[in-house]
């Protein structure tokens, strides 16, 4: 089924050897908001560096496709020195298929990781990647995303209940 991701896991900092050699990923595209960091926030949320120093020396070539504008995206992917793709336009493909060939590894070993079914799950599944559904750091408050929010638990039981909300200012 399109709208369900083939991994559902907490956070990206779940990911590791044993995640990566299970399924037999080798490469990763990594949304940003919600799953690198909270959504508008300039700095990534606590582990996430690490995390991707890691993965950085364990060989796993990694790159940002985000639906967020090159303003968004380029100054926090500078400061976590990873490549990116802004303005991807998921749940089309074209952003993952750039990121794909640039990291030159077969789709079936590339995971799509992101906290949205109706963009990077179904990107993922469209592209024949591994989708990796992760949740998000934060609920945000605008109608915009819990509209969008309870659509998803429409396709998949999800319970955003327990997750704070992130005000607007």
């Amino acid at each position: 089924m399109i709208f369900k991701p083939q991994i559902w896991i907490n956070s990206v900092l779940d990911i590791d050897e044993d995640f990566l050699d299970k399924y037999n990923i080798k490469a990763l595209v990594l949304d940003l908001d919600n799953t690198l960091s909270m959504h508008g926030n300039p700095a990534a949320e606590n582990g996430i560096p690490e995390w991707l120093q890691h993965m950085k020396n364990i060989g796993v070539p990694m790159r940002i496709v985000s639906n967020n504008t090159n303003k968004r995206v380029a100054p926090l992917a500078k400061k976590l020195g990873l490549p990116f793709t802004a303005n991807g336009c998921k749940p089309l493909t074209f952003g993952i298929s750039k990121a794909i060939k640039i990291m030159g590894v077969p789709k079936k070993q590339v995971a799509v990781v992101g906290d949205q079914i109706f963009t990077d799950v179904i990107a993922g599944n469209i592209k024949g990647a591994v989708s990796v559904l992760v949740e998000p750091f934060h609920m945000e408050s605008a109608w915009t995303f819990k509209l969008k929010r309870k659509a998803e638990s429409l396709f998949f039981h999800r319970d955003y209940s327990k997750l704070e909300t992130k005000e607007k200012k």
